[in-house]
């Protein structure tokens, strides 16, 4: 069934907020998750006290596990990288080489404060992103993420292309969204990925449903879309940074 959160009003959120333009930045090399974590507080504190613009910040991470603050001991089959533990929604999910991590910081405040609206304009933003790829990404309502269809692989089977993990502090947003695009998808065996344990439910990437897309491809189709969903963005991307 498709998520009710498709019906929201998202319109209000397609606006920059009073700081100005949206600040883009992209890591050209795999980001340490707590040197990320620790770039997050210091920007989102800047951002709720006005000092900073808000940003988008793509990156990668060495692989590694997180767990959300619904995930489950036990929902770590197989320790074979570092788990850490976030203060975002969710689950135990993957991260590492190969899949897009977009950590998005707005001022919800300014925007509109509502979570559950917040939530699925990052769902929006992930859709129109395939579309780009003419792939049909799909909410759930009863699985947070975009899913895909694979009736390749036997009916009613779908697979997780996307997942989304949110905080909030100050009305401003921490964590984001992640996008496979061809990440070690055999690292996701090791743990049960956002609580999902129905045999009906994997986890793809865009190179796995036979699109040869890089990074650079996939960073450019979500500066569009966040445009088209957020507002104040336009085409170009900045140069990569350490």
């Amino acid at each position: 069934m498709v998520n009710d959160r498709q019906g929201l009003d998202l319109t209000s959120f397609a606006r920059a907020s009073a700081g100005g333009e949206v600040e883009w930045r992209i890591s050209d090399r795999p980001v340490p998750y707590p040197d990320s974590l620790a770039e997050m507080d210091a920007r989102v504190a800047a951002i709720a006290a006005g000092k900073a613009p808000e940003l988008v910040w793509l990156l990668e991470h060495p692989p590694l596990y997180t767990s959300g603050t619904s995930g489950k001991a036990g929902d770590l089959l197989d320790p074979r990288f570092p788990m850490f533990q976030t203060g975002r929604g969710g689950q135990v999910t993957y991260h590492g080489p190969g899949q897009r991590v977009a950590y998005v910081m707005l001022d919800l405040k300014r925007r509109r404060p509502d979570v559950r609206a917040y939530v699925a304009s990052l769902e929006q933003w992930i859709i129109r992103t395939l579309s780009a790829f003419n792939i049909r990404g799909e909410r759930r309502e009863d699985r947070v993420g975009v899913w895909v269809r694979r009736p390749d692989k036997g009916a009613g089977h779908e697979d997780k292309i996307a997942a989304i993990g949110v905080r909030l502090r100050r009305w401003v947003s921490l964590h984001g969204i992640a996008i496979n695009v061809e990440p070690e998808l055999t690292h996701f065996q090791a743990i049960v990925p956002c609580g999902v344990v129905d045999p009906r439910y994997g986890v793809t990437s865009l190179v796995d449903l036979g699109l040869p897309v890089t990074m650079a491809d996939l960073d450019i189709a979500l500066r569009h879309a966040f445009s088209e969903v957020f507002g104040g963005a336009d085409a170009r991307l900045p140069e990569a940074t350490e």
